[in-house]
C-alpha cells in the first residue's frame, strides 16, 4: 500500500469517527428530550394555537401522528442544541488542511452562520408565525373552522424555518463570494436592483400566498443582502502600506560588505 493510500484511508477513518460522535451526540441530546416530547410539540403550535378562535386546536389525522410528529420535532430540537458540537467536529476534520489565515477566517464564520440561522428561525416564530397565522385564520369563511393537521403544520414550520434561516445565511454567502474572488463589491451594488426583485420572487415562492408573509420574507432578504455588502466592504478593503524599509542590522552589514569585497 502507497503512502498516499494510507493517508486516504486515515482521513476515511478519521471522518467516520467524527461523523459517529456527532450522531452519538444527537441521539444523547434526543434522548435527554425525549420525557418533554409533547411539551416541545406544543411550545412549536403555540403560534397556531393563540391565532385560532377560542377552542381552536389541531388534529390528527393518521393512527400514529400523535406519537411519531412529537418526536420528529424533539429530533430537530436535538439536532440544533447539538449543532455547535456537530460543527466543530467537522471543523476539526477540515482545519488541518487549511491555512492559517484560513483558519482565522473560518471560525468566526462558522459561528455567525450559526447565530444568523437561529436568527432566522426565531424571526420566523415569534414575528413571522403570529402574523401569518393570524391572516388565515381571520380569512377563513363563516361556518369553516380551521384545524389544521399535526403532521402538515409540522412541515409547514419546518419549511418556514429553512427559508428564514437560509434568508439569514444572505450575509456569510455575500463575504464568502467576495473573499473567494467570485465577485466584487462593485458587481454587488451594481446588480442590487434584481437583487430586491429576486427577494421579493422567493418571498413569494417560499411563503403563503399573502402579501405580508412574503414581505416578511422579502425585506429582511434585502437588508441582510446589504449587510453582506458592508462586511465584505471593509474586510475586502485592502491594508494600509506601510515602509517596508528596515535598516540592516551589523552582522548583515558586514556580510554585504564581504561579499561586495568577494566580487
Amino acid at each position: 500500500m502507497s503512502p498516499s493510500d494510507d493517508t486516504f484511508i486515515s482521513h476515511l477513518i478519521e471522518l467516520r469517527d467524527r461523523l459517529i460522535r456527532a450522531i452519538i451526540a444527537v441521539i444523547l441530546v434526543f434522548l435527554g428530550l425525549f420525557h418533554w416530547a409533547n411539551d416541545i410539540y406544543t411550545l412549536l403550535a403555540q403560534p397556531l394555537l393563540h391565532a385560532l378562535p377560542k377552542g381552536g386546536q389541531l388534529i390528527a389525522t393518521e393512527v400514529t401522528a400523535p406519537f411519531f410528529v412529537p418526536i420528529k420535532v424533539t429530533m430537530m430540537a436535538a439536532f440544533l442544541i447539538a449543532l455547535p458540537y456537530i460543527l466543530y467536529q467537522i471543523w476539526a476534520f477540515i482545519a488541518p488542511g487549511l491555512y492559517s489565515h484560513e483558519k482565522k477566517f473560518g471560525i468566526p464564520l462558522i459561528i455567525a452562520s450559526v447565530l444568523l440561522f437561529i436568527c432566522g428561525m426565531s424571526f420566523a416564530y415569534f414575528l413571522v408565525f403570529p402574523i401569518v397565522f393570524g391572516f388565515i385564520a381571520g380569512v377563513a369563511p363563516v361556518g369553516v373552522a380551521v384545524m389544521t393537521d399535526i403532521g402538515k403544520y409540522v412541515d409547514f414550520v419546518l419549511g418556514m424555518f429553512m427559508a428564514f434561516g437560509i434568508t439569514f445565511e444572505v450575509p456569510v454567502i455575500v463575504v464568502l463570494l467576495v473573499k473567494a474572488g467570485l465577485v466584487s463589491v462593485a458587481k454587488l451594488r451594481e446588480i442590487r436592483p434584481y437583487i430586491i426583485v429576486g427577494a421579493f420572487i422567493i418571498g413569494a415562492i417560499f411563503t403563503p400566498p399573502d402579501v405580508i408573509s412574503q414581505t416578511m420574507l422579502a425585506v429582511p432578504l434585502w437588508l441582510l443582502y446589504e449587510l453582506g455588502i458592508i462586511v465584505a466592504s471593509i474586510i475586502s478593503r485592502p491594508a494600509a502600506v506601510e515602509d517596508s524599509y528596515q535598516p540592516l542590522s551589523d552582522a548583515e552589514m558586514e556580510n554585504e560588505l564581504d561579499q561586495l569585497d568577494k566580487h
